[in-house]
């Protein structure tokens, strides 16, 4: 996971996986993204030992750090934020080395599968209209005939870099933005980026939904603030309380035969009006958000599971 001093008492979902792991009489590790070793085919892990607890200021006891092997662990969380860069890419790589009983939540190849925004695009009647590319022609040609659309990074997570371009105004004339954006997003056409139709939903906010082995778990709506066209937590949205629909349902049920195939445990789901926009895969959040809207504990749902798996 990231550095503990940068876990938000508020809102984070790892802190509260970690709660309650301690709560239930598990030992609780934190792991930094650069202290896995694979010695002679083993793995060890350079973890230090934390104590959870549920106040705001000190949310973790630090206890002593120590070198633990694969024969003394249980189960493996994922949860650094994105982006899924090289290091990211080699810890996965590493757990790949890991005995098969001992889960890792979510498997090292489904993350390594599943990018975030770009492998929803194969569900061509759940997604709006996408393409992903690097091509100047291209991207301006889609700009060109849908006008208005979100062009946002293939890497990129809390709504960071998300643009919203409209190729001309409501006078025909053409907006000057469009190519500087694309140009920055795409590294003047050097790197795939991702365009997608704009679908006028989102003014009304986006649901986030949680997904435990396929299976709903929670849901939230977020709501974007004033002057923002983004409803992300991290970008100033809030939660709300909302219900699924049978479009929610479909998405659902689409989605579940392949995360499970892929060890994909815990994810979560981006849906704008009737459209899929995301499949979070690496370090999906709200639960605690979920908890709080629908006074419930989520996390229990979630521990409980992953014990089964180590059953």
């Amino acid at each position: 996971m990231d550095p503990l001093e940068t876990v938000s008492f508020d809102t984070d979902t790892t802190f509260m996986l970690m709660l309650e792991s301690h709560n239930k009489g598990h030992e609780v590790y934190y792991l930094r993204k650069d202290g896995i070793s694979l010695i002679d085919g083993k793995l060890y892990f350079h973890v230090i030992k934390v104590l959870p607890q549920y106040v705001a200021h000190e949310p973790f006891i630090e206890e002593h750090a120590l070198r633990l092997s694969q024969d003394e662990v249980n189960a493996v969380f994922i949860r650094p934020d994105p982006p899924f860069d090289e290091r990211y890419l080699m810890n996965t790589w590493l757990l790949e080395h890991l005995p098969k009983h001992i889960p890792v939540v979510n498997s090292p190849s489904g993350i390594r599968t599943v990018n975030e925004k770009v492998w929803a695009a194969q569900f061509t009647g759940l997604v709006p209209p996408t393409i992903v590319s690097a091509n100047k022609h291209d991207l301006l040609e889609f700009v060109a005939k849908h006008n208005n659309v979100i062009a946002k990074p293939t890497g990129g997570f809390g709504g960071r870099s998300v643009f919203h371009i409209e190729a001309r105004s409501a006078a025909g004339l053409p907006h000057t933005n469009t190519n500087v954006i694309l140009e920055t997003l795409s590294k003047h056409y050097d790197e795939a980026i991702i365009l997608q139709k704009y679908i006028p939903e989102s003014k009304s906010g986006d649901k986030r939904i949680l997904l435990l082995n396929g299976e709903f778990l929670g849901a939230v709506l977020r709501l974007h603030g004033e002057g923002e066209h983004r409803n992300n937590i991290y970008a100033g949205g809030k939660a709300v309380e909302t219900q699924l629909n049978d479009r929610d349902r479909k998405i659902i049920a689409t989605l579940k035969p392949h995360l499970q195939e892929l060890g994909l445990y815990l994810t979560g789901i981006d849906i704008l009006g009737d459209y899929l926009i995301e499949v979070n895969v690496t370090s999906p959040t709200c639960l605690q958000e979920m908890n709080r809207l629908y006074n419930v504990r989520l996390e229990e749902k979630v521990i409980q599971f992953v014990e089964a798996l180590c059953t």
